[in-house]
Parts: structure tokens; C-alpha cells; sequence
């Protein structure tokens, strides 16, 4: 009898994690995805990119299951093209976050991911996307940036770091919103309560998975309640040091396909 994998969930990050610097999935990684699938593990991605960023992607991968987006604030199901679960961030809590923020810290820039399949991600002038090849939509002023419901805002501030902002923000937003760190130059309000864990738990448990039976891989700080919910958490080499503190294994970067190198070693064939 074939024994079953010490795995059978695989969480991954997009940005910085599973891809390359050029957003490429290496052919080491898909052998590796590969080997692992065939030995009975489910492969979920967990990413800060909403669903309609995601698509194409999982379609290059051919997958047709379930993917965590939006930081965990939306479901997707490639089989049928469809989420299955969203929730939004109340555009009037948002709008006050942002004063708060703003009042602590002086002008920011920010951006929206709109709730939906088919939703957009709209910036306001002076805000940069940090993937500059990912689609976006630039509107005249502030006040269009909530005509739709939204899953997140993203902000970017002039001067501060992204570690600065941060903790700026967690001080002064309280309960409005979940403030993370996705990467670089990209911090975030999600709704409150709401991360890549409880995401990951409701995506598991449609797939009759224990989170005691998963191992996820990140590289940022909004990887965090992923490692505390699965069994192992591996970041990569050059991931942000708060990941890295409580990490069960550092694995080497993206770059040089480090998930791939813990995947060969867990699903030898």
C-alpha cells in the first residue's frame, strides 16, 4: 500500500515566493507541484492579489481548484470561474481609516481592489503600483476610489517605509480594519478579523483537510497568521525578518526555486 504524504495541503504565496522576479513559474517548480499532486497533496495558492489578478495565472498553471485571494478575503474556484466566497471592506470604515492614517502620518496614496471575479484595482493620482505590470485603472481624484465595494486599499506613503507606515497604522485604525505588509511598497486594510488563515481554513475545510496535514511557504509579514495556522511554515531566504522569526525552516529564495527545493525533498517519488 502506498503510504499517504506528510502533506496533503500545500499553501503558497504568489509574489516573492512560488514566482520569479518576472512573475514566471520556473519548470523546476512545476515538476516539483507535480510530483507533490501525484502523491495525493492539494496545491492552494494564498495571495494578497484579488481573484481577477490571479486568473490568468491559474490558468497558465492549468489548475482547477481552489485558490485564497485577497489576503484571504475572497475564494476562488478556477474549475467553475466563480467565487465562492467574498467579503468586503465597508468603503465609510475605509474612508475613516485612511483620515486616521493620514491625521498620524501626513498625506498617503491609495489604490482599491473592487470586490468580484471581474473587479477592478483603481489608483489615485501619485499612487504606484508595485508590480507595474499588473493592470490597473488611474481615476481623477479620491472619492472615485469607492464607487464599487472593495475587498482592500492599499497604501503607499511619499517618505516612510513600508515597516514605518505599518506601525503607524496599526496604531491609529484600531478595529476599522486588518493592517498587513503583502510587500514591497504595498500595505494594506482588509476587513477586520480577515487574513490568509482564515481564508486557508475555510478553502481546507471544503477540502476536508486538517491544517494539522499542511505546509505553507511566504515571504512578508501578512504570511504570519498562515504559519500559525499550518503544521510548517517555510519561508524563503530573503523573506521580511518578522516572517522569518517564527518560521519552522528558511528555505532558499524565490529566484533560486526554493519551494521547489522543499517539495523534492517532502515528495521524493
Amino acid at each position: 500500500m502506498t503510504p499517504r504524504p506528510a502533506y496533503a495541503l500545500i499553501a503558497t504565496d504568489l509574489d516573492g515566493t512560488l514566482l520569479r522576479g518576472d512573475h514566471t513559474l520556473s519548470g523546476r517548480s512545476r515538476a516539483a507541484l507535480a510530483r507533490a499532486a501525484a502523491a495525493g497533496a492539494r496545491h492552494l495558492v494564498a495571495t494578497g492579489r484579488p481573484a481577477p489578478l490571479v486568473r490568468p495565472l491559474l490558468r497558465e498553471l492549468g489548475s482547477r481548484g481552489l485558490a485564497v485571494c485577497g489576503q484571504g478575503a475572497q475564494l476562488y474556484d478556477a474549475g467553475t470561474d466563480r467565487l465562492l466566497w467574498s467579503v468586503t471592506l465597508d468603503r465609510d470604515l475605509a474612508e475613516t481609516a485612511l483620515e486616521k492614517i493620514e491625521a498620524e502620518v501626513g498625506e498617503v496614496y491609495a489604490a482599491v481592489d473592487q470586490d468580484g471575479a471581474e473587479g477592478l484595482t483603481l489608483i489615485e493620482p501619485g499612487y504606484r503600483m508595485s508590480h507595474p505590470s499588473l493592470p490597473a485603472v488611474r481615476v481623477r481624484r479620491r472619492a472615485e476610489l469607492w464607487r464599487r465595494p472593495i475587498s482592500k486599499v492599499l497604501l503607499r506613503h511619499p517618505t516612510l517605509s513600508d515597516d514605518e507606515l505599518t506601525a503607524a497604522a496599526r496604531t491609529v485604525v484600531g478595529s476599522l480594519a486588518t493592517v498587513t505588509m503583502s510587500g514591497p511598497g504595498t500595505v494594506e486594510l482588509q476587513p477586520c478579523g480577515v487574513t490568509k488563515a482564515t481564508g486557508l481554513d475555510r478553502a481546507a475545510r471544503r477540502l476536508g483537510v486538517s491544517p494539522s496535514r499542511a505546509v505553507a511557504f511566504g515571504d512578508m509579514p501578512n504570511d504570519i497568521p498562515m504559519f500559525a495556522w499550518a503544521a510548517r511554515g517555510v519561508a524563503m531566504a530573503d523573506a521580511h525578518p518578522e516572517l522569518k522569526a517564527v518560521a519552522d525552516e528558511v528555505t532558499l529564495s524565490n529566484e533560486e526555486d526554493g519551494v521547489a527545493v522543499v517539495l523534492e525533498r517532502l515528495f521524493p517519488g
